[in-house]
C-alpha cells in the first residue's frame, strides 16, 4: 500500500514509448564532417563527466536506508524508483513538509482504455499445466519465441506509439499483454514473429494486477504454455523472451534465476506480489514472458528497479502465473475483475529518523486517500499515523492488507488513528477495488 518509491514524474507503468521520426533532406557533406567532430567532442565531455563522477562518489551504495525523496527525471515503462537518502539535518521543521517530500504522490485515477471492445463471452480457459522434460536454452527459444507478439498502442492525435511484448494464449488469436501498455490507447496492432500484423479488439483490462486480453482475427497460431508459479523456489533458472528497447530488438532471450517469491510492491494504492528475477528486463518487455526451463510461462515481466543515483543491475519482477491465469479466465467472460475489497488508502512505514525527530508514535503513515473511497467520507487524511486496525498495533504493511483480504467488500475494518497528538477512532467501511482505483 506505500507509494514512497515512486515520485510525482516517475512511473514503473509507462510503457516505452516510440517516435516516427521524419526524413530530413540530405546535408552537405562538410557539414555532416562537422557534425560527426562535434558529436566525439560531446562524446569525450559524457565519457570525461562519467569517469569524474565515478571517482567523486566511488562507494556510494543502493542499499542505503530511504529517507528523504529528490525530484528525478522522468523515466520509462516498469522502473521501480529507489530514491536516494540525504542528510538528517536537512530535515523540514515539519513532519508533514518531511512526508510531503519523502512520499511523494502516485497516480491512483483510473485507467482509460478506449480500443473497440471483443464481443464477450470466449470460450477459453488459461490452464496451469504441470512440467514436462527440461529444455536448454537453445531448445527453450526454437519452441517459444513462436508464441511472442509485439504490441504497439496508439493514442488519439499523438504522435509515436507505445511499444510491448504479448503472450499468444490461443490458436485463434487470444494475446496476453500488460495494462499499462495500451492505457489511455484508442487503437491497438499486433505483430507477428513473422511480421504480420492485426489490428486488436479489447476483451478486458485489469489495471489493479496489470493484465490485458486483446483479441486478432487469426488462426493457426502457436499459444504459450502456462506453469505453476507457486512450486517456484529462489534460485530456480528461468528466462525472458521480448522486445526490449524498440523494434531492432524483438525476440530477444535474456536468462537468470528466481531471487525471490512474493515480493509485495505497491501501486496505485495497492500491493502487488510478485517474482524476482535477475533476468535482464528493459523497457519493452512489459507484457512479455518469464520461462521456466520447461518451456512455460510462469510470469508476466510489468517492472524493474531502478536509481537515479547509484547503478541498479539485475532486479526485475513478474506476475505469477497463478495469478495470470485467474485474471485471464476472469477477463475472457466479462472484460472486467470485481470483488476485491479496498481501503482507499496510500500508506508506508515511518522511517526512524523522522519519528525521532518529530517524536512521533510507532504506526503507519497514511500518505494519500482516494476519492470516492469511504475512508474519504468519513474524514480519514492524508498525514494520520495509524496505530491499530480492529484493535491490533500494526507496523508492516502487509499486516493491514491480510486483513484486508480476508474481508469482503462491504465489510468494516475500525481504525485507530493519531492526528496531531489527538487519538482518533474511524470505521472504515471496505469499497470494490474497481471503483476507486479501477
Amino acid at each position: 500500500m506505500s507509494n514512497w518509491y515512486v515520485s510525482e514524474q516517475d512511473s514503473w507503468y509507462a510503457p516505452l514509448q516510440q517516435t516516427v521520426a521524419e526524413a530530413a533532406p540530405e546535408a552537405p557533406k562538410k557539414k555532416k564532417l562537422r557534425g560527426v567532430f562535434k558529436a566525439l567532442i560531446a562524446v569525450v565531455l559524457v565519457v570525461a563527466l562519467i569517469v569524474g563522477s565515478a571517482l567523486m562518489f566511488p562507494n556510494r551504495s543502493a542499499a542505503q536506508s530511504v529517507d528523504e525523496q529528490e525530484e528525478k527525471p522522468s523515466t520509462p515503462f516498469g522502473q521501480f524508483i529507489l530514491p536516494p537518502s540525504d542528510e538528517d539535518d536537512g530535515m523540514p521543521d515539519s513532519y508533514s513538509d518531511f512526508f510531503d517530500s519523502f512520499y511523494t504522490t502516485t497516480d491512483t485515477g483510473k485507467t482509460e482504455i478506449h480500443i473497440r471492445q471483443a464481443e464477450l463471452p470466449i470460450p477459453f480457459d488459461c490452464r496451469v499445466l504441470p512440467a514436462g522434460e527440461e529444455l536448454s536454452l537453445q531448445e527453450l527459444y526454437r519452441g517459444c519465441a513462436k508464441s511472442i507478439v509485439a504490441i504497439s498502442g496508439f493514442m488519439d492525435g499523438k504522435s509515436g506509439y507505445n511499444w510491448g511484448t504479448g503472450v499468444i494464449l490461443s490458436e485463434d488469436g487470444l494475446v496476453l499483454t500488460n495494462t499499462h501498455v495500451i492505457a489511455d490507447c484508442d487503437r491497438a496492432t499486433v505483430t507477428l514473429g513473422d511480421d504480420s500484423e492485426y489490428e486488436a479488439e479489447l476483451v478486458g483490462a485489469d489495471s489493479i494486477s496489470d493484465i490485458a486480453v486483446l483479441k486478432i482475427e487469426a488462426s493457426g497460431l502457436t499459444p504459450a504454455v502456462f506453469g505453476d508459479s507457486t512450486v517456484l523456489e529462489v534460485g530456480d533458472r528461468v528466462a525472458a523472451i521480448g522486445n526490449p528497447l524498440g523494434e531492432e530488438f524483438r525476440l530477444t532471450l535474456t536468462d537468470g534465476i528466481i531471487s525471490g517469491i512474493e515480493r509485495g510492491l505497491n501501486y496505485k494504492g495497492h500491493s502487488m506480489n510478485l517474482l524476482q528475477t535477475n533476468t535482464a528486463i528493459n523497457e519493452g518487455n512489459s507484457g512479455g514472458p518469464l520461462f521456466n526451463m520447461y518451456g512455460q510461462v510462469i510470469g508476466i515481466t510489468n517492472m524493474k528497479m531502478m536509481s537515479s543515483y547509484s547503478s541498479i543491475e539485475g532486479i526485475g519482477f513478474a506476475i505469477p502465473s497463478s495469478t495470470v491465469a485467474k485474471i485471464v479466465n476472469t477477463l475472457v467472460v466479462s472484460g472486467t475483475v470485481t470483488g476485491r475489497p479496498s481501503i482507499g488508502i496510500t500508506v508506508g512505514a515511518i522511517p526512524d529518523n523522522a519519528k525521532e525527530r518529530y517524536q512521533l508514535p510507532d504506526g503507519l503513515y497514511i500518505s494519500a486517500v482516494a476519492e470516492g473511497s469511504d475512508a474519504a467520507e468519513k474524514g480519514v487524511k492524508a498525514g494520520d499515523i495509524i496505530l491499530k486496525v480492529n484493535g491490533v498495533e500494526v507496523s508492516t504493511t502487509a499486516e493491514i492488507s491480510a486483513m484486508k483480504d480476508a474481508l469482503n467488500v462491504g465489510d468494516t475494518m475500525r481504525f485507530t488513528l493519531w492526528r496531531n497528538g489527538e487519538i482518533l477512532e474511524i470505521d472504515v467501511m471496505l469499497v470494490d477495488t474497481n471503483d476507486v482505483y479501477g
